[in-house]
């Protein structure tokens, strides 16, 4: 059927989604070059290519190949650049050529825009761009400095300013690629304070999201005496909530553990280090400084948890969003208080806002359920119900945290485990729109009779 009978162009839903595919299938084509590839050595294959572009799109960072060693140069470079058109957005990427070249954005274009930066109101989406673009260049530009400082002199002037240019867009953009080639992630850094605070300080600016981080230079900047929004409060207090929580428990849980925090080589203001960048990388990142297959059950369990929530709401990362489960805890308080309205912070939140939240919440449970038990029926037990379900969580928060099961997994798996990376990088909520688009009812002024049943 024709997409036009799909009327993508009145649905931001749809063309978010379309957008983020076709930049898939393009670097997919790419990839699946024989430049791509190191010199003399085959072609990685299509399968292959569609999986990293998939993971560098949706900015996961997990992969069947080693992108330091297994891609050339060009090939790289390809993925570098769909990793920042998946960290910051397709539409707004496109939208500031369009500002630089001096173009219109037109007001459908303003509805995507507003739509992929979850802002209701148009107002102020073009200035948002452009707070995007300075956002992204100035800690970009930072990362890239204080990286260039440890690196070139390991690594060589040429080399170690690529690495640092590759670190730096991957910690904004929230991907766990290595590109070191050494497939061990930043495991070898795991006792360097420069590369450890640098990287979390991008990931966590990226994750808070533009319109949080927006909000508070431009609180600085003008030395404004406004009050920060609901939003921008929740989100913070949200966010250091996640990562001193989960600091607690990986420092308890692997503190004494040989083969991660415990090794014999890391000093103790080492492993505090450790568990913090573990805690900060689990949200939504996907580097790590231990070995994910080694983790106690209880740092397990408490990764899993931090990569399901993921980021903030227009930020570079996945998963449901701190807003959201902070949204669904509030919504089931209110229940248990027997409450009719949410309410935080003396204020009353939106209705129709909870609603999206406990639906984004519910969706995202069922979907990473039905995902999980179709891969562990796929595997016919192969890898336990514990490593599956870690690995597609991962994929699903945009994570790239993995056990060492991906790579291991069957074409199927592999396949489930794609669109399992586009559904929480486009998000669920959006993905159930687009899928449910040509359901949409043109009357909405019946309301049938009302009726009960028996819960509980």
């Amino acid at each position: 059927m024709a997409l036009s009978k799909f009327q993508i162009a009145k649905s931001p839903a749809l063309i978010l989604v379309f957008g983020f595919a076709i930049i898939i299938v393009m670097g997919a084509l790419l990839l699946g070059l024989p430049a791509a590839s190191p010199a003399g050595q085959p072609p990685i294959g299509l399968f292959n290519a569609f999986f990293t572009s998939t993971s560098a799109t949706c900015v996961i960072g997990m992969s069947t190949i080693d992108i330091g060693s297994g891609l050339s140069l060009f090939g790289q470079i390809v993925v570098l650049i769909l990793i920042q058109l998946g960290g910051i957005g397709i539409m707004t990427m496109t939208s500031f050529i369009y500002l630089i070249m001096g173009k219109r954005i037109t007001l459908s274009e303003r509805m995507i825009l507003s739509y992929s930066f979850s802002q209701s109101p148009l107002q102020g989406v073009v200035r948002m761009t452009r707070h995007v673009a300075l956002i992204t260049a100035v800690a970009e530009g930072f990362g890239i400095a204080l990286f260039c400082i440890r690196l070139i002199p390991m690594y060589g002037a040429a080399r170690g300013f690529y690495y640092s240019v590759y670190q730096s867009v991957s910690a904004f953009c929230n991907v766990g690629f290595d590109v070191f080639g050494q497939s061990t992630n930043m495991i070898p850094f795991a006792d360097d304070v420069l590369i450890n605070v640098v990287t979390m300080l991008l990931v966590v600016i990226g994750g808070l999201g533009f319109f949080v981080v927006s909000e508070l230079f431009t609180k600085v900047a003008r030395r404004s005496k406004k009050r920060l929004s609901l939003h921008t409060k929740m989100v913070l207090v949200m966010t250091a909530g996640l990562i001193a929580g989960g600091f607690v428990v990986f420092l308890i849980s692997e503190w004494n553990n040989p083969l991660t925090l415990g090794a014999p080589h890391l000093k103790p203001h080492e492993k505090v280090m450790g568990a913090l960048f573990q805690s900060v990388n689990a949200r939504s990142a996907g580097f790590y400084t231990v070995d994910q297959s080694h983790l106690q059950p209880l740092s397990i369990m408490a990764t899993i948890g931090l990569m399901f929530i993921g980021a903030s709401p227009s930020g570079t990362g996945g998963g449901i969003k701190t807003t959201t489960i902070a949204l669904f805890v509030l919504f089931i308080v209110s229940i248990l208080r027997g409450k009719e309205d949410v309410e935080v912070a003396k204020r009353r939140l939106n209705r129709n806002l909870v609603l999206r939240a406990v639906a984004i919440t519910t969706l995202g449970i069922a979907f990473v359920l039905v995902m999980c038990s179709t891969i562990y029926v796929i595997e016919q037990g192969r890898f336990s119900l514990d490593n599956i379900s870690f690995e597609v969580i991962a994929a699903f928060g945009t994570t790239g945290l993995t056990t060492g099961v991906t790579a291991m997994l069957s074409v199927p798996s592999l396949v489930l485990m794609m669109l399992t990376m586009f559904g929480g990088r486009v998000g669920i909520f959006t993905f159930a729109m687009a899928l449910s688009y040509r359901l949409e009812k043109t009357r909405k002024d019946i309301r049938y009779p009302e009726d009960k049943i028996l819960i509980g």
